[in-house]
């Protein structure tokens, strides 16, 4: 698994459905204003230029083919640069995350990124534009998968640009050390790791692997084995017909007893009040963060 397959790790979880994309022409002196940030937002601009500006954000200005994402539930704005900018087109794309993975991702980005840009990620808009009007079979399976390629397409590019800040994890899997190890546990969470059998896969001292993995990861091996399984339980005990023994046995654990005092020491709660937690929160909050945030006149959706 090379630094791209760790965007997939990242990605793991995050999947658009019912995707809500908005396209807009604005003109003048404009403000777009997001009063209650997303889970995790994407805007494009297609023509024209844009300032970005939120809690904790100097204001960035976008320019034709920016593309930026915003990962806050604090207020931001978009505006225009300005009296006689000109037109401005944006296209959105929304995201509301559920599940421990998808927050690891949320977790690992700033609040806002811009990547500027890239001709790779421009045709999207139009096969979006293209996809809704054709009125086909599937089309909002299609617009989904096209949403996961954008905002996949553009954390790649912010992954590689010199002043992002990935995780430390995300950058360790570059070290000729820790890398191979760190791969081999992504691989196969529910293998019984000890800090033995990653320092072989490192083909190093046990004393070195822990020293120089402690210092690159920002904590010791075991317990970044322990994280890594909690977070992967923590999604998988969301899914139709999920168990508590079930998940131990996915995530590493021989039976359920030590997976729940594992996962209630890390999480604060055990796997079964997690798992209710969660579905009450979804069944709670079910399309009431949508309808917040919906302008009817600008964002587009496919009827199911």
């Amino acid at each position: 698994m090379d630094r791209m397959d760790a965007l997939g790790d990242l990605l793991r979880g995050v999947r658009a459905d019912g995707a809500l994309f908005g396209r807009e022409v604005l003109t003048d002196d404009w403000e777009r204003s997001c009063p209650r940030g997303a889970a995790l937002e994407l805007f494009l601009v297609v023509r024209g230029t844009a300032r970005i500006a939120g809690a904790g954000c100097e204001p960035r200005t976008l320019r034709a083919g920016d593309a930026t994402i915003a990962c806050t539930t604090a207020p931001f704005a978009l505006t225009s640069t300005g009296p006689g900018a000109g037109e401005t087109e944006l296209v959105s794309g929304y995201y509301e995350l559920e599940g421990a993975v998808g927050r690891r991702l949320t977790s690992a980005l700033p609040p806002f990124l811009v990547v500027p840009a890239e001709d790779e990620c421009m045709p999207i808009v139009e096969l979006i534009a293209a996809e809704i009007a054709a009125d086909r079979p599937g089309r909002q399976y299609v617009m989904d998968r096209m949403l996961d390629w954008l905002l996949a397409c553009t954390l790649r590019e912010w992954f590689d640009l010199p002043e992002s800040r990935p995780p430390a994890w995300y950058r360790a899997l570059g070290d000729d050390v820790v890398g191979p190890a760190l791969r081999a546990l992504h691989e196969d969470p529910a293998r019984p790791w000890t800090v033995a059998s990653l320092a072989a896969r490192a083909q190093v001292s046990r004393a070195a692997f822990a020293r120089r993995f402690a210092d690159l990861v920002g904590r010791p091996p075991m317990a970044y084995v322990t994280d890594w399984r909690m977070t992967l339980a923590a999604e998988l005990l969301t899914e139709p017909g999920a168990t508590v023994a079930s998940v131990a046995a996915r995530v590493g654990y021989a039976d359920g007893f030590g997976f729940s005092d594992a996962f209630k020491r890390t999480r604060g709660v055990t796997p079964s009040g997690y798992r209710a937690s969660r579905a009450a929160e979804a069944a709670a909050g079910a399309g009431s963060a949508v309808a917040e945030r919906v302008d009817p006149d600008s964002w587009l959706r496919v009827a199911g």
